[in-house]
């Protein structure tokens, strides 16, 4: 296996672990303020705002993931 398949190898398992981890937090978050919200559906704004607020900064560590990948590819 040469430099170039080793990069492509390490490129696809950054993207891979790096995007598996955030969506699986993205939906136990979902799952759980949706919860939330059913048994306290007065404060759904209030738990929708901090739900968002996480859901990004969940997001934040795919693009993290992302930023490497492409350093790992073009460096």
């Amino acid at each position: 296996m040469g430099p170039e398949e080793t990069k492509m190898l390490a490129t696809a398992l950054v993207m891979a672990v790096g995007t598996i981890a955030p969506a699986l937090g993205i939906g136990i978050l979902a799952g759980k303020a949706l919860e939330a919200i059913g048994r306290n559906p007065e404060a759904a704004s209030k738990i929708q705002t901090n739900m968002i607020l996480a859901i990004a900064f969940t997001e934040a560590i795919a693009i993290y993931a992302l930023v490497v990948a492409l350093i790992i590819k073009f460096v």
